[in-house]
């Protein structure tokens, strides 16, 4: 995933709640492995844990009417993918070209309940040359 800039608008709240630099922040998501607890919200979105509680940032208190398809967010101990475009209300701290949902695959859910998921560091140009957009 892409962390930070255009892909995470609140990479800097989470590294101030933190007290930690932003490149903490992403050394600190980017090491653990999540497992995936349970799918909801919206078809595809994947509830991740446990959040190490240094990062372990509060929901938004207003939620955004928009949030793009790949947001990646932390929401307290929870992370978790926007498998497509929807409101939201979590601190987004990167984007994924990653598909968590997708009808035109024959199984359209990529993430199962129990399965383990590590996010890995992308630079904005790997990002944009993925066309996520598609």
């Amino acid at each position: 995933m892409c962390y930070g800039g255009e892909c995470g608008p609140d990479l800097p709240s989470v590294a101030a709640f933190a007290g930690l630099a932003e490149r903490d922040v992403i050394e600190i998501h980017a090491s653990a492995t999540y497992q995936v607890l349970m799918l909801g919200f919206t078809p595809g979105f994947a509830y991740m844990g446990l959040v190490d509680a240094r990062i372990a940032a509060p929901r938004l208190s207003t939620p955004r009417p928009r949030v793009a398809r790949g947001s990646v967010g932390i929401a307290k101990e929870q992370t978790g993918i926007y498998p497509s475009e929807t409101p939201g209300g979590w601190q987004l701290i990167g984007r994924t070209p990653l598909r968590p949902f997708d009808v035109s695959r024959a199984d359209p859910f990529l993430f199962r309940a129990g399965d383990t998921v590590q996010f890995v560091p992308m630079s904005q140009r790997e990002f944009d040359a993925r066309d996520c957009s598609r």
